[in-house]
């Protein structure tokens, strides 16, 4: 009898597969970091950087303003020489604070609404300090301008976020332009201004080109990065086809796909095991780079007023002695002469002086060792103001100081913007603007009181703090050359012990 044979169900391979090919292929998508690349630089670049680039014209101007106002002012209100400092004192503590402020409600509200209100904020006071009747009145609106003025470095991040990476290198550099036409107008009128119609109607036309951005704001969108992080997909992809049109180029292909972050600006995410040895140190720097920049502004026009090269206040104190009107006030007043307007505008015509050489540091050596080697150039040349030369060499070693403090804040406003994450990049900027400005803060009194006292040890106070800055500088953990802006929290942590170690170095050098 034959053994029956239990069915045989044959199931091929195809069967098993839940899906075919065609159904098992993904959507594409891209993110925002894609879409900035593939759309390339274009003509919205163009316009983004002439429009936020001027910001930096509206800045100087309110900043460089206290320089070649306060010898009026001494004169006016006969003022003292810590009175005179106290006014700088006031507006970057004013920028200090409000720095953070701003930073915070950038990363939550969007930078563009923050620089809005930033430049109406400034333009507001500065129009009022120019009807000052007295100087409490005037120290308390100037300080309410540099509350306004800490904003504007919104206008840096909206550049940075919106640039392809191979362009910021190149980009970001070049905004110095602005800055130092900014710096060269404000000097320029004050030549002219301070002498003839006074200096309320210089504060007054000072105001104009913060007046004017205001209107042209309208033609930059918020930042396509800011969205996402907010998750307002459909904004960010609205912004990023707009500049595609204006660009004449076109979006990738597929969905833009980001995860929306909920941690943002918050103060705690600085200073965890990701970042705190950056931060840390990010600060020290601007400290001393802003320390350095405006001790060498203040210092210029102490020179000049005071004549302190080569050991000739002494006869400058034997002139105030004497039996001249001028010396039966326990103020010294001394207005800029045309010739010292025409050194302060040579000195700061070198801020662009080596724009070209930092620009091929940053994108060839690195932000790293391009700032350790500036920072280091800048104490050696603190140093070289005490050798006794003439006006022409004076002028020769502030045009390289300003040359080199110039490329020193070049490079750490780039590599802070390029630091940091999307969601924290506006509270890293602002505080460390915030530091900033403890160190312009502190300057008045070294530019304008200690080297009236000890002008060769206030240079070593300078070039102290710049050999700190470099070691900072050279020492810092992540380089950003050639690194895409990060989204989320990607930087690698740093254990406790190598934090500690850093940190104790820095404070043992301060």
């Amino acid at each position: 009898m034959a053994k029956k044979t239990e069915p045989v169900t044959i199931i091929s391979l195809k069967d098993l597969s839940p899906e075919s090919p065609e159904s098992q292929k993904e959507p594409k998508t891209f993110t925002v970091e894609e879409a900035v690349e593939t759309i390339g630089f274009g003509r919205f670049h163009i316009a983004l950087f002439l429009i936020m680039g001027s910001t930096g014209v509206a800045e100087a101007m309110e900043i460089m303003l206290i320089a070649v106002v306060s010898p009026v002012i001494r004169c006016e209100w006969h003022l003292e020489d810590w009175q005179v400092a106290f006014v700088t004192t006031m507006v970057f503590f004013g920028y200090m604070v409000f720095s953070i402020v701003f930073g915070l409600l950038a990363d939550r509200y969007g930078r563009w609404k923050i620089l809005l209100i930033s430049f109406l904020w400034g333009a507001y006071f500065s129009l009022l300090t120019s009807f000052s009747p007295s100087y409490i009145w005037f120290v308390f609106l100037r300080t309410m301008v540099g509350c306004g003025v800490s904003g504007h470095a919104q206008g840096l991040i909206i550049k940075t976020e919106f640039l392809p990476t191979k362009y910021r290198g190149y980009m970001l550099p070049l905004s110095q332009v602005f800055w130092l036409a900014g710096s060269l107008l404000i000097i320029g009128l004050a030549s002219v201004v301070n002498p003839t119609i006074g200096w309320r109607w210089l504060i007054r036309i000072a105001s104009i080109p913060g007046i004017i951005l205001i209107l042209a704001f309208k033609f930059i969108p918020e930042s396509a990065r800011f969205n996402v992080s907010t998750g307002n997909t459909q904004a960010a992809v609205a912004t990023l086809e707009r500049i595609a049109r204006i660009n004449r180029s076109v979006m990738p292909e597929g969905k833009l796909v980001e995860s929306a972050s909920e941690k943002r600006g918050r103060f705690a995410d600085l200073l965890d095991g990701k970042y705190l040895r950056t931060t840390l140190q990010i600060w020290i720097i601007w400290l001393g780079i802003s320390f350095a920049y405006y001790g060498v502004i203040l210092a210029s026009a102490e020179l000049l007023e005071r004549d302190l090269v080569c050991g000739s206040q002494a006869e400058t104190q034997m002139v105030l002695n004497g039996d001249s009107e001028e010396s039966k006030s326990p103020c010294h007043c001394h207005l800029f002469a045309p010739s010292d307007y025409k050194t302060m505008i040579i000195s700061t015509l070198g801020e662009i002086a080596l724009n070209p050489l930092n620009i091929l540091g940053i994108n060839f050596l690195g932000r790293r060792i391009s700032l350790s080697i500036t920072m280091g150039c800048t104490a050696l040349f603190f140093l070289l103001l005490n050798i006794c030369t003439s006006s022409t060499g004076l002028i020769g070693f502030l045009f390289m100081l300003r040359a080199l403090v110039s490329a020193n804040f070049n490079t750490i406003y780039i590599y802070t913007a390029e630091v940091y994450p999307t969601p924290m990049r506006a509270l890293g900027m602002g505080t460390s603007g915030s530091l900033c400005r403890i160190g312009a803060m502190v300057a008045p009194f070294i530019s304008q009181v200690l080297m009236s006292a000890s002008f060769l040890g206030a240079l070593c106070l300078f070039s102290s703090v710049c050999v700190v800055c470099a070691i900072s500088a050279f020492t810092l953990p992540i380089e950003t050359k050639g690194r895409a802006l990060q989204v989320g929290d990607t930087a690698k942590p740093f254990s406790t012990y190598t934090t500690t170690y850093f940190l104790c170095l820095q404070m043992l050098l301060f």
